[in-house]
């Protein structure tokens, strides 16, 4: 049973636009979870932090996608989404949603409990 069901990843041409979203399952009780975000990983590097949102509504943004990426969450906070604007070939990887206990970032995901299975962002012309 998938704890994270992600949505969202496909092609598109640089400049464009995607939305990822993000839902946790009835597995996992929603009020132990303290962060939830989006991890990205490219071919050939290490897995990359890109936004995170804490339950206080504070966000973080990895710097490659400041300005660009919007993360936030639904009402009933067991989604999340990532709005994705002015994208460009570098931005394609697998990208992961996770949830987890603590208010701590991990550079690498060591500290997340729950990962989402993954989803393709292809950015090319």
């Amino acid at each position: 049973q998938l704890e994270l069901v992600e949505s969202g990843g496909g092609l598109v041409q640089p400049g464009g636009s995607l939305r990822l979203s993000c839902a946790i399952s009835e597995s996992i009780e929603i009020e132990s979870i303290d962060i939830m975000g989006w991890y990205r990983q490219a071919p050939g590097n290490k897995r990359e932090l890109i936004a995170g949102i804490r339950n206080s509504g504070n966000t973080i943004y990895g710097e490659s996608v400041k300005g660009r990426f919007t993360i936030s969450r639904g009402d009933a906070k067991n989604t999340v989404y990532l709005r994705m604007n002015s994208l460009k070939p570098e931005d394609t990887a697998v990208y992961y949603c996770f949830a987890q206990r603590g208010e701590i970032y991990s550079d690498y995901g060591s500290l997340v409990d729950y990962w989402g299975q993954g989803t393709q962002v292809t950015v090319s012309s």
